[in-house]
């Protein structure tokens, strides 16, 4: 008589622990780790996401940057790490979709060890191309390469990256030719642009601005619409070229063995966060713009990108030892 009296009272007990977990969380500072060096694009955005989750959630958020070794050592790091959503991967696109599939260490078993929390920000890159190329817009630009095959080359801040892939997307549907040219970072593939050793690449807008304003590059077009700041008055090259959009995003995910109330809490306090118009407005002016996401919504997101890029991947024959 006491065990079935027993049996349903513990039966009740443990059907409030998980909701609790949730309601308790967090206990301690939240890590948002994030596979880029300080001062990019991606830190500065963890940043200011990190500042105002942790005010909703009550504790505060430390960005620890783990740059390099294609984001391995960042996604290993949050896949070791507790699974009690103390310990988030700040992550974009290229980490999650493209270096898994061009990299034999690109961490496609690390993904899969990951769960989303939501997706942070969208945008499109820009195509620009050296002051000193006699084009004014993307058809001249496409009807020049065409006329000097092989002659043109691009820069992107290194192999299997957004960047390097988009322009070989571009080359797939136009027929162009055009000469990669690798770099280490961003920065040094636009100085080489500006200085004309190569004639075209594509770049977020943040990290093309400064260049665009003193004339030192020519924008001619971005790969999708919804651009913000300067990049709203660009022309969207698919309306040029058919059939041609990409864009690149930021998500958030945690250990896979995380609780879903402690994701939820974490999704739930993000959601909120990205839509505070003074954060929008705020990195909207640094070209950046904040688009949230269900976990499984970023899920299938990750899933399109995967087989979109996959193509564009095979029909390079892009792999990166």
């Amino acid at each position: 008589m006491r065990l079935s009296l027993f049996a349903p009272l513990v039966a009740l007990s443990m059907s409030f622990i998980t909701p609790a977990f949730g309601q308790d969380f967090p206990t301690r500072p939240i890590r948002f780790v994030v596979p880029f060096a300080a001062g990019g694009p991606a830190d500065v955005v963890a940043r200011e996401i990190g500042q105002k989750l942790g005010s909703e959630l009550g504790q505060s958020v430390i960005v620890e940057n783990q740059g390099g070794g294609a984001g391995v050592t960042a996604l290993s790091t949050v896949v070791r790490s507790e699974a009690d959503g103390h310990t988030l991967l700040f992550a974009a696109s290229g980490n999650m979709v493209l270096q898994p599939q061009v990299s034999r260490t690109g961490g496609k078993d690390l993904v899969a060890r990951l769960r989303p929390v939501g997706q942070v920000s969208t945008g499109p890159h820009v195509l620009v191309v050296s002051s000193k190329l006699p084009v004014a817009n993307v058809k001249e630009f496409i009807a020049y390469a065409k006329a000097n095959p092989g002659k043109l080359s691009y820069g992107s801040a290194g192999v299997g990256g957004v960047a390097h892939l988009g322009m070989e997307y571009l080359k797939a549907l136009t027929g162009i030719e055009m000469t990669h040219v690798p770099y280490r970072g961003t920065s040094a593939a636009i100085n080489d642009l500006a200085s004309g050793q190569v004639q075209a690449l594509f770049s977020s807008p943040p990290s093309l601005q400064g260049a665009i304003d003193k004339g030192l590059v020519k924008p001619m077009g971005m790969s999708a619409s919804g651009g913000t700041g300067a990049a709203r008055s660009l022309p969207v090259i698919g309306t040029v070229v058919p059939g041609f959009e990409f864009t690149t995003w930021y998500g958030l995910y945690a250990p896979l063995a995380t609780p879903k109330p402690v994701v939820d809490r974490i999704h739930a306090a993000l959601a909120k966060v990205l839509k505070d118009p003074a954060l929008n407005a705020k990195l909207e002016a640094q070209g950046v713009q904040l688009a949230g996401s269900t976990p499984d919504e970023l899920a299938a997101t990750t899933k399109r990108d995967t087989e979109h890029w996959a193509k564009v991947i095979r029909d390079a024959r892009i792999t990166l030892e």
